[in-house]
């Protein structure tokens, strides 16, 4: 290969990649990209949004009609200028400092002491220039500030305010690459150098009014947009109309605001319908306004980020448009053509099957950019419902509710008469025939002489209804009933009846006989189910579950439709919720649902259609219109830039009621510590990432000094931690968006302080008192030292007193027991003399009675017995020896001197009682028995015991009382 052919290839190879690089940044003109609205009643605002502007942080700021409203992505917050004014314009500089004007105000907001908090400039203003009127627009040049109303242009710099004034009111001041431009009403477009207006140089006779943009255009010239006369060219010489059809559109409507797009497109808000994107050439490329989905046809304000977001500042809310998304939209807001089945392109047409019927508009698939309007139509005598569009070998036929169509341009032609064409493809055994499931059976389709599809049969034997019909290798057809499970079909060689039935429900292995389909899957049969995917296994007739590919597709293994994406690709539907599944890579299962979370639920339920255009580019059916789904625009987008950091946006004590410690109104700027009292230690700690396209974002957090690890992905944007201990605390988060990008570590340190009673000054406290507690013990010590010391002195003393006391107590003791024993011999002694004398004075008294006895006998010498006057005589002696008192006296005198006062005692308690008894008990006293004391009393025994009796009367001893031991106790 020479050089010169190998130069051919080299830019014919970049010719045909040159669309790949491109892509990025083309903007699509079918349909419109995505719209995300935000009304006031989700940013609690006022209603008109004036101007829009972004920090280094990716915080988002809108000059509202309440104040200043900032978005990050997750949170609104509203703060309120000191008048409670209008925000007319809103800008920040590269240091993260937020500059608003309003009535009679302006300067800029910062983070102090936690907190969003604003600072006034006027007071800078000289007395000469006070400021009466609005400030309507606000730029940004390196140090500089300028603000502009249409009085005045106000230059803050170095905390000095110069003022700028003309002959005549301004109208809006525009920058272009670092250069500012201002209108002087009826004087034409001036520059602003240093602190003067400069006219610009034209040499032609067109001078601009109402001049509304000014953006940079091709090869350093300026594209000027006027209120009511369009669009112009500046050259550097004179201005020149750009005639062209979106200049036609902007007079109409009232062009009102500009922003240059992603370096080669523009986008003008209107007053009266919207906003419209242009090429470098004047071409329309994308007209969005209320009927394609925004809130308000009225774009107060305009603004493009770096992420390829448009932002629209609309008269009654705010709307985001997500440019080169990779889905773009056409909704039928007027319901002009009801719930779309099915959706495809052919021949430079677009259908749309739908519950009415079948649509069509033009498709305009070689304009390029030019912008791309619809004007859907019925196509006659297609009223009712249209199940299903396919196109077979460049026909495409419909399956309506009333038989199969073949379509041609705007005219149908009936080919079938079976009601209800649901589904329709190619047998793959015969290739020459097409099998459509309809309401009530199978019907074949064959070409005719002309290579026209027409109705050929409808297969016997088989009536049920047939949603989806599969044939596997054997040849048989696999028909899934809605609420039956499933049929096997063997057909006739004919193709003319089915020649045998075998129906499949929970008995071969079937979860349930409901909602089981079929699908083509990598070529096989797979049968889905809503417990996952199944396998057929011929051999055991039975239904197992297909697990590999279960695990593989997560969520979507319950996934109820599949339809093929083209080589290894198939989009599959579970429940309204569809994802994009690539099988190129071997092993490797790659499911993407992020994309396409947007359409969750919007699709017709088990009707769900998505059809091929290109090998990039699908259509799919929604409820009310259709989605333009670029797979090219979808993997550059996987290869943006790295994402932005996440935002801590507030600190809140939530220990009982809620209470903001720290609110980080610009991203965090305001390096102020932050300190939790110990007391107040429940907090919950919100944070966002500023990231506004569509797509699934999730955080992850750590706290270091309470947590162990990283928390698992979550969609929440807010952790509550209660119960911290003090000490320091650095809160780690980051961010993923759609799983692939992970931004990075955001951190911040706080501060949980000790308790009052371990703060710093209760510890000097501590310390002081230890001091002195230390210092008045050892005096305590010491005071109570000499007080022990007399204290023991004295105890010593009470101690050797009461020794000496007890020692003579003992002594005493002693002497006591030794006069006691004393006496208790001598006591025992006179008891021993008593009982002598007692017993003496008993044998006396039994020598008596037995002389009396023997006188008795005796006899005299004659040998009679004495005389009675004898014996009496002899007997009154001998009695008057019994009852001699003086015994009895000398008896009482030693027992009382034994006994004292025994008898004084006995007469003092019973005086009642006779000698007799007093002798009686003074005997039972002495425990003399019985005997003794009838000898010494000279009686009977009897009568001893009857005097006993009478005693005890007399002395009122109780029956179980012994009367001995009564008197002994006495």
């Amino acid at each position: 290969m020479n050089q010169r052919h190998f130069k051919y290839y080299i830019l014919y190879f970049a010719f045909l990649l040159l669309p790949f690089f491109s892509a990025a940044e083309n903007i699509k003109s079918i349909g419109v990209p995505y719209i995300q609205n935000y009304p006031k009643s989700v940013y609690l605002s006022g209603n008109q949004n004036w101007s829009i502007a972004k920090d280094k942080h990716g915080i988002m700021y809108f000059g509202n009609a309440q104040g200043l409203l900032t978005y990050d992505g997750k949170y609104w917050q509203q703060y309120k200028m000191p008048n409670r004014q209008i925000v007319r314009s809103v800008a920040t500089d590269a240091e993260g400092i937020i500059y608003t004007g309003g009535f009679g105000e302006f300067g800029y907001w910062s983070n102090k002491k936690n907190h969003l908090t604003y600072t006034s400039l006027t007071h800078l203003i000289p007395a000469s220039n006070n400021l009466k009127d609005e400030i309507w627009k606000i730029h940004t040049i390196g140090k500089k500030v300028i603000f502009q109303s249409f009085s005045a242009i106000y230059i803050y710099e170095n905390k000095k305010i110069n003022v700028v004034t003309a002959q005549e009111s301004l109208l809006f001041l525009h920058t272009v690459n670092n250069k500012c431009y201002v209108e002087v009403i009826g004087k034409g477009l001036f520059e602003l150098i240093g602190h003067k207006l400069n006219p610009l140089k034209n040499n032609g006779s067109i001078l601009p009014q109402l001049i509304m943009s000014v953006l940079p255009y091709k090869n350093g010239s300026l594209l000027i947009g006027t209120s009511k006369d369009g669009l112009f060219v500046y050259n550097g010489e004179s201005f020149t109309p750009l005639n062209t059809p979106a200049n036609a559109f902007l007079k109409t409507y009232q062009l009102n605001n500009g922003t240059r797009i992603l370096g080669r497109y523009f986008a003008f808000g209107t007053i009266l319908n919207g906003l419209i994107i242009i090429d470098e050439n004047g071409n329309i490329v994308q007209r969005i306004n209320k009927s394609s989905g925004m809130q308000n046809n009225t774009v107060l304000s305009l603004y493009a980020d770096e992420d390829q977001n448009l932002w629209t500042g609309l008269d009654n809310g705010i709307d985001r448009v997500e440019l080169n998304s990779p889905l773009y939209f056409y909704f039928d807001k007027t319901g002009l053509f009801g719930t779309v089945y099915s959706s495809l392109i052919y021949k430079n047409n677009i259908y749309l099957g739908t519950n009415q019927g079948l649509y069509y508009s033009t498709w305009s698939s070689g304009s390029g950019n030019l912008f791309n309007s619809f004007d859907f139509k019925l196509i006659p005598s297609s009223q009712g419902q249209v199940w299903d569009l396919t196109l077979i070998d460049d026909q495409l036929l419909c399956g309506h509710n009333e038989g199969t169509f073949k379509v041609t341009g705007n005219k149908l032609e009936r080919i079938s008469t079976v009601k209800g064409g649901w589904t329709i493809k190619k047998l793959s055994s015969n290739p020459g025939y097409l099998i459509q499931g309809t309401y009530n059976g199978l019907v074949l389709f064959k070409k005719d002489a002309d290579g026209q599809w027409k109705f050929y049969h409808k297969i016997e034997g088989f009536g049920e209804p047939s949603r989806y019909v599969e044939q596997d290798a054997r040849g048989d057809i696999w028909v899934s009933h809605a609420y039956r499970g499933l049929y096997k079909l063997n057909l006739s060689a004919d193709l003319k009846k089915v020649t045998d039935i075998k129906s499949y429900d929970a008995k071969n292995g079937l979860p349930s006989n409901y909602n089981i389909n079929i699908f083509t899957f990598q070529n096989k049969l797979i049968f889905s189910s809503d417990e996952g995917f199944l396998n057929y296994d011929e051999i055991s007739n039975n239904f197992t579950k297909y697990t590999t590919l279960n695990n593989e597709l997560g969520s979507f293994a319950g996934s109820n439709k599949i339809i093929s994406a083209g080589d290894k690709k198939y989009w599959f539907i579970n429940h309204g919720k569809m994802g994009l599944v690539n099988l190129m890579e071997p092993g490797k299962v790659e499911v993407d649902s992020s994309t396409f979370s947007i359409l969750d639920g919007r699709m017709v339920q088990y009707y769900e259609n998505i059809s091929k255009i290109s090998d990039k580019i699908y259509l799919m059916s929604v409820d009310d219109g259709f989605v333009i789904f670029n797979s090219t625009d979808e993997q550059n987008i996987k290869r943006e830039k790295n994402l932005p950091a996440v935002l801590i946006r507030k600190i809140e004590d939530i220990t009982d009621t809620y209470h903001t410690i720290s609110e980080f109104g610009n991203g965090g700027d305001d390096d102020s510590e932050i300190e939790i009292p110990f007391a107040r230690n429940n907090i919950r700690i919100s944070f966002a990432l500023p990231y506004y396209r569509q797509a699934k974002v999730k955080f992850q957090y750590y706290l270091e000094g309470y947590s162990k690890q990283w928390s698992d992905w979550s969609t929440a944007s807010q952790k509550d931690f209660t119960n911290l201990g003090r000490g320091t605390y650095t809160f780690k988060v980051r961010a993923s968006v759609n799983g692939i990008l992970v931004s990075k570590v955001t951190a911040f340190e706080f501060t949980v302080l000790p308790p009052f009673y371990a703060s710093n000054w209760a510890i000097a406290f501590y310390g002081l008192l230890i001091i002195f507690l230390l210092f008045s013990s050892k005096r305590a010590y010491e005071k109570k030292l000499k007080k022990d010391q007399l204290v023991i002195a004295k105890k010593l003393q009470e101690e050797k007193e009461a020794y000496l006391k007890k020692e003579a107590e003992a002594n005493e003791k002693q002497i006591i027991k030794l006069q006691t024993e004393k006496l208790q011999v001598e006591l025992a002694g006179k008891n021993r003399e008593l009982a002598n004398s007692a017993t003496s004075l008993v044998y006396k008294n039994e020598l008596l009675q037995k002389l009396s006895q023997e006188i008795l006998k005796l006899k005299d010498a004659n040998g009679k017995p004495l005389s009675e006057e004898q014996l009496r005589k002899i007997q009154k002696v001998i009695d008057e020896g019994m009852n001699d008192e003086r015994d009895w006296n000398l008896f009482e005198s030693s027992f009382n001197e034994a006994h004292e006062s025994f008898f004084k005692k006995l007469k003092a308690n019973h005086p009642d009682l006779v000698p007799n008894d007093l002798k009686l008990c003074a005997y039972l006293r002495l425990n003399m028995s019985s005997k003794e004391m009838a000898s010494l009393l000279n009686i009977s025994l009897r009568g001893v015991e009857i005097r006993r009796y009478r005693l005890r009367k007399k002395l009122n001893i109780p029956h179980d009382k012994n009367l001995v031991e009564f008197l002994m106790e006495l």
